[in-house]
């Protein structure tokens, strides 16, 4: 026994000691990097830019993600590229407090759109009897390129870098939406075999890429990065599609949850966070995906019933049933309510009092019209729920007011 205990220290030293010398090399490594795209970044960001890419398919191959995700946050953060256009890559790894998600700024800025189209609909309200639309949202990914060489690609007074998203860039994110969309409404009347209706057409203008860049002026050096971040569009997928948690009072929720949580509950509560602000809410919606779902953001009709919003057009997100879904298929694998709505998750879980409430425990309205997820107590021990609020139009956390009752899923009993 003692031989085999020395054995194991022995190979734990060894295995150690191999970490730190690759690690040190690594480094090394990151830091030539750093000092070529600073050379680099002197005549041209867009090289500097490369030469961050190049080093980073290398370390994908050679140490493996989690180091590379590291590192490529050192490259961005020490080297010239962060101040460049190029640092919006960097702006999902910040947790800095009073910055959010690309993915939560996004959904700021769908919250005005969602807020544009209800005043045209309602403009029109009793004029016609479906809607149509006419034209597409901009790919949100050319919105970010084109947002990232304005705002960190200027020689302007104003000029700043993008490598966070704060108050005043999600304020000037929304200005860019607004210069490249432009949404308005007309009721026309069209023949339908011997009918004649009247249909609402919501027009959706999306100025392309290349009118941006005369819209703005954009100097020879703006054009050169704007291509190079064309060029890698794909690197903005896993930005958008990013489900770290980043938001301020959800990283304070998940610090605080209860020493020896129960683990099933604690990874509840963890996929739940990854929501937060993130993704809006829509009447009807529901996901199967593991993970980030690509629909939503996008422009989808609401076709479920019993909605004031049913017929309208919106961004594609949950419901608040759907949220809950989401986050026990995507944390313990199977959903609450076995795929029916808030009513059918309450109906298969066992009442249990406030007092006895515990994170992962459902919470609902009298009438079953919403539910939501207990995630913790605050500093005065008053719950804390993380719910999709059609209200806020994305995933919060709040108290539990309009909540009447709790139940305990079936996971946990």
């Amino acid at each position: 026994m003692l031989k085999s205990g020395m054995a194991k220290q022995a190979k734990a030293r060894v295995q150690k000691q191999a970490e730190e010398r690759l690690r040190e090399t690594v480094v090394k490594k990151a830091k030539k990097v750093v000092a070529a795209a600073r050379k680099r970044a002197q005549k041209s960001t867009k090289q500097a830019a490369q030469a961050a890419a190049m080093f980073a398919r290398v370390l994908i191959a050679a140490v493996g993600g989690g180091i590379f995700a590291f590192l490529l946050f050192l490259v961005l953060a020490l080297g010239a590229v962060i101040a460049s256009p190029f640092g919006i890559f960097a702006a999902g790894e910040n947790d800095t407090p009073g910055t959010i998600a690309p993915s939560a700024a996004i959904a700021q800025v769908n919250e005005e759109y969602t807020e544009k189209l209800e005043e045209i609909q309602s403009s029109f309200e009793g004029s016609y009897s479906r809607i149509e639309t006419d034209g597409a949202l901009p790919d949100w990914r050319e919105v970010l390129a084109v947002f990232a060489v304005k705002v960190a690609g200027s020689d302007g007074e104003d000029a700043t870098d993008v490598a966070t998203f704060d108050e005043d860039r999600v304020k000037r994110l929304k200005k860019v939406f607004w210069d490249m969309v432009e949404v308005w409404g007309e009721v026309v009347e069209v023949e339908e075999g011997e009918l004649k209706v009247k249909v609402l057409i919501l027009h959706i203008e999306s100025k392309t890429v290349d009118e941006m860049r005369d819209f703005y002026h954009f100097t020879e050096y703006q054009n050169t990065d704007l291509d190079a971040l064309l060029d890698g569009l794909g690197m903005f997928d896993d930005m958008l599609g990013d489900l770290t948690i980043t938001q301020e009072d959800a990283l304070k929720l998940l610090e605080n949850l209860p020493e020896g949580l129960n683990p099933d509950r604690k990874a509840v509560i963890e996929k739940a966070l990854t929501l937060v602000g993130k993704v809006n809410y829509f009447w009807g919606g529901k996901s199967n995906a593991i993970g980030w779902d690509s629909r939503w953001g996008t422009m989808q009709k609401v076709t479920a019933e019993g909605s004031k919003t049913t017929g309208t057009y919106r961004p594609y997100g949950l419901d608040c049933s759907g949220f809950v879904d989401w986050v026990f298929h995507n944390a313990l694998g199977y959903k609450p309510g076995h795929g029916g709505g808030a009513a059918s998750q309450h109906d298969y879980c066992t009442p249990v009092s406030w007092a006895d409430a515990q994170p992962g425990d459902l919470v609902f309205y009298g009438d079953d019209s919403h539910v939501g997820i207990v995630g913790g107590r605050d500093e005065d021990g008053n719950l804390l729920i993380i719910h999709c609020s059609s209200g806020s139009n994305n995933v919060v956390i709040s108290g539990k007011k309009g909540f009447d009752s709790v139940g305990r899923p079936e996971a946990f009993r």
